[in-house]
């Protein structure tokens, strides 16, 4: 491997597969000899959602971060780290796994909630797995795209980053989600 996709999008091309994958964009938050890790930003998970309203009195989003390992809990904070157990993803965001930590620090204020973004699972891949999908042209590699990773983000990020890509790009960014009904 002479390359890492860390720090990078993925997008993913569209199919008629229907699995978690489509119509994805994941940020790659490692990514080595051994294999990469990555969290989905735009597929909301309305049950996990649903749980997470019994620690809080208001409305949270998670997120499918993928399809691995689901009952683990993962999040994106922006700004002061306010754990000591954490993997920084660029200055100004981190990952950490410390749901103590964080559910503490958004009760006492000292994290906005608006600043985290919560996941449940995440992608993984097999060491060169990841390189033989993109070399499929399964993913599309976006090197620098400034993006708020706390955002509450849908569908609707991936044609936005698709349509940003231009080309032959804006023809999956306006086809169906079933491309078979194009």
């Amino acid at each position: 491997m002479n390359h890492s996709y860390k720090g990078k999008i993925l997008i993913s091309t569209p199919d008629i597969s229907g699995d978690i994958f489509s119509r994805s964009v994941v940020l790659v938050i490692e990514h080595n000899e051994s294999g990469a890790f990555g969290l989905i930003l735009n597929k909301k998970n309305s049950q996990m959602s649903s749980k997470f309203k019994d620690f809080f009195d208001f409305k949270i989003e998670v997120y499918d971060g993928g399809p691995v390992e689901n009952d683990k809990v993962f999040f994106i904070v922006k700004g002061k780290r306010v754990t000591e157990i954490y993997t920084d993803i660029t200055d100004e965001y981190y990952l950490t796994e410390d749901i103590e930590r964080i559910i503490n620090a958004v009760l006492s204020s000292e994290l906005d909630i608006n600043h985290i973004k919560i996941f449940s699972g995440y992608s993984g891949w097999s060491s060169n797995q990841l390189d033989m999908e993109v070399q499929r042209k399964m993913w599309t590699v976006v090197d620098v795209y400034n993006l708020d990773y706390t955002l509450p983000n849908d569908q609707t990020l991936w044609k936005s980053i698709m349509q940003n890509l231009g080309g032959e790009f804006l023809l999956w960014a306006n086809s169906p989600e079933d491309i078979s009904l194009n």
